[in-house]
């Protein structure tokens, strides 16, 4: 659909490929039918429709004319006629006689559409048309007790509403407490003058992003409150992949029809977004549908200044009692300025609490030294200060740079509580990194896990936007309790299917001033040949699992990290990568991987950071000379330090080689696919709620 978007940009077409409704009568009396006039009338019964385009099966037989003819048709619902309406054939395909059709309308009427939209409403509503581009919703049974505890365990705390569904209704509800020691949920119906009515139950809730079905016996009931076991299944829904929230007050979006212009300027009401989507709030006069494409739509707010989307709609919803309808949109921004302040609106919709550092630089820079963030792995805060300019300079630039990057910060009365950022270091990886929070509690009550919580929603949620966006990366510490608990422990869960990784890793400082004052042995020290990079991502694939070479461009065509390069580069900031051999007679024994990244983009040096991997049994005796070559590499572009991000578990070499680390840090390399993000993000939620208060436990 993004591709439609953007092809669709300078095409003027009016709807996506897939538009209208895919019709589906049980009988072929109560469906739609296509009368062609030419060259002889026949019927075909009509699949898909909309004011656009038209797909039929063709009775047997049917001569079709050629296809630069313009035809002359009919469409026939139960004897309602709408015609005649001109239009040109798309598809055929004349080998086959149980082929579809294709005819593209052309200079369909006002009238004419409204018919035709007509008709479709009411074949939606008795059941015979779905969306041509309805997605499937993601469905999972979950059967393990501890689980259903705590994802129920996190709808209670959270406080968040449900549905109970019968035959013919739907009434609102809510867990209003859980009683762990029984295993019993107490539930209370919130629609006033409402009954239980017979069980058992189907009642769905709403975690994160997930919606979970349930069914379960009353055990027992009393007016509007009721109580429950445990269910033995839960089943996990995800309509979106992207999470809607309710718009900010005053927001809306006006557009041009792109069929019918006689209709004006519309404008409405946003309802809802996420960063990929909106919901409007019109009427049956706006004539959407499924498929059709808006662009430009402009948005604006209270500030008053417009932004501009690209638009396909994707739902359109039954009339309400007031006669409105709301109808929902994907969209992608129209401009990269578009895209910053759509970034910007949809992050603050999505999670209130947070902001964009880029607001808060000076009281960031104090949080990082009040934190003791600076402390980790020995350092001091004076060590830092070289980095600081580079790191507000980056930092000030990133807001305006969403495709590479997010700074998340946690305001209150104190200055910044908390901070998490993120970063695209390659291709397809973002980075996760910085999290720094401050000692004590804000003087306002703040729910235990909200901070974190948050700062872990608006970061990867922000992440998640990315179209481009297959692994998260992070350098975590196997010592701090959350991490242990949520980050490691969801990833070892989920390593088996190659889709998550924990490997420990040990981050040595290297100073570019501290040569080991050895010669180089006997080797040959220079960049890698083409053979000796294909020799290296060979060696790596064979050591390291996919996860690792996809996620970090280890492999042939992504060595040398050009398209990430070049991406950086264009907004003036620097990323680079060399690989360096140590030969012996001609013959490449190690290598090393170099990477280079503006300085105060990560304080711990994460982008300016090194990799040694053997090429032969005497591999590792080249590790010294070639870690100074690496110091000569670095000093050359400026740095006085870099990080060396090291897998082996040899100690052989790093006193000779004047590295450092911190004794008593345990450093992991984590890695988590795009795909498991949305249940990852139910899975910090549910880890984060803090525990059962009595209000949740007892009546």
């Amino acid at each position: 659909m993004r591709g439609d978007l953007e092809t669709s940009a300078g095409t003027g077409l009016a709807a996506g490929t897939y538009s209208g409704y895919s019709l589906h009568a049980e009988a072929p009396e109560k469906g739609i039918n296509l009368i062609l006039s030419q060259p002889s009338i026949s019927c075909s019964r009509v699949t898909r429709l909309s004011p656009t385009v038209v797909w039929a099966l063709p009775e047997p037989g049917t001569e079709l004319p050629p296809r630069e003819r313009t035809l002359q048709v009919l469409l026939d619902d139960n004897g309602r006629t709408i015609g005649p309406l001109r239009g040109e054939i798309l598809w055929s395909d004349p080998r086959r006689y149980d082929a579809p059709i294709g005819i593209q309308f052309v200079g369909v009427t006002l009238e004419q559409g409204r018919q035709i939209l007509s008709v479709l409403d009411a074949a939606a509503r008795e059941g015979r048309a779905l969306p041509a581009v309805s997605p499937r919703p993601i469905e999972e049974a979950l059967v393990e007790p501890e689980r259903i505890r705590s994802i129920l365990k996190s709808v209670c705390v959270m406080k968040h509403e449900g549905l109970l569904r019968q035959l013919g209704r739907t009434l609102r509800v809510s867990l209003e407490y859980f009683d762990v020691a029984s295993s019993r949920l107490h539930w209370r119906l919130e629609e006033p003058g409402a009954h239980w009515g017979a069980a058992p139950y189907d009642i769905e809730v709403v975690g994160h992003n997930t919606a979970y079905r349930l069914r379960v016996p009353a055990l027992e009931t009393r007016g509007n409150r009721m109580v429950t076991p445990l269910p033995r299944r839960l089943w996990k829904v995800r309509h979106r992949s992207h999470r809607r929230v309710p718009a900010p007050a005053g927001l809306r979006a006006r557009f041009h029809h792109p069929l019918w212009g006689e209709l004006g300027t519309l404008e409405h009401e946003v309802v809802d977004l996420s960063f990929n989507g909106l919901g409007l709030r019109g009427t049956p006069e706006d004539l959407v549908f499924p498929g059709l494409l808006l662009q430009p739509i402009e948005v604006w707010g209270e500030s008053g200044e417009p932004l501009l989307l690209r638009g396909e709609v994707r739902h359109v919803g039954d009339k309400l009692q007031d006669g409105q309808r709301v109808f929902g949109l994907q969209v992608v921004p129209h401009t990269p300025l578009d895209e910053a302040r759509w970034v910007q609106l949809v992050s603050q919709a999505l999670c209130p609490s947070t902001r964009g550092g880029e607001e808060l630089l000076e009281p960031l820079w104090e949080l990082f030294v009040d934190s003791g963030y600076f402390h980790l792995a020995g350092k001091t805060t004076e060590h830092f200060e070289e980095l600081r300019a580079s790191f507000l300079d980056t930092s000030r630039r990133a807001a305006h740079l969403p495709r590479l990057f997010c700074q998340t910060v946690w305001p209150s009365e104190r200055g910044v509580e908390a901070t998490l950022s993120s970063v695209r270091a390659y291709r397809h990886t973002w980075l996760v990194h910085q999290l720094a929070k401050r000692p004590g509690k804000p003087a306002l009550e703040v729910p235990p896990g909200q901070i974190l919580r948050d700062l872990h929603v608006r970061t990867l949620e922000h992440v998640q936007s990315d179209p481009n966006f297959r692994w998260l990366v992070a350098y975590t510490e196997s010592t701090v309790p959350l991490i242990a608990r949520v980050h490691h422990a969801y990833a070892q869960e989920h390593a088996a299917s190659g889709e998550a990784l924990v490997m420990p890793v040990r981050l040595m400082h290297v100073n570019c001033d501290e040569r080991s004052g050895l010669p180089a042995s006997g080797f040959e020290l220079g960049p890698a040949r083409f053979e000796e990079k294909t020799r290296l991502v060979e060696e790596i694939a064979r050591t390291r699992p996919a996860c690792y070479v996809d996620a970090l461009d280890l492999s042939r065509e992504r060595l040398d990290l050009r398209d990430t390069a070049e991406r950086w580069r264009a907004v003036g900031l620097e990323r680079e990568r060399q690989v360096l051999v140590a030969r012996r007679e001609g013959v490449a024994v190690a290598a090393i991987i170099l990477e280079l990244g503006p300085p105060g983009t990560n304080l711990f040096r994460l982008l300016d950071a090194a990799r040694l991997f053997p090429l032969a049994i005497e591999g590792p005796d080249a590790y010294v000379a070639l870690l100074d070559e690496a110091r000569e590499w670095y000093a050359r572009r400026g740095r006085t330090a870099f990080v060396l991000l090291r897998e082996d578990e040899d100690d052989g070499y790093t006193t000779t080689a004047r590295l450092h680390d911190e004794p008593g840090t345990k450093p992991c390399l984590w890695l988590l696919s795009a795909r498991m993000l949305p249940d990852f993000l139910e899975y910090v939620s549910e880890a984060t709620v803090g525990r059962l208060t009595l209000a949740n436990r007892t009546a």
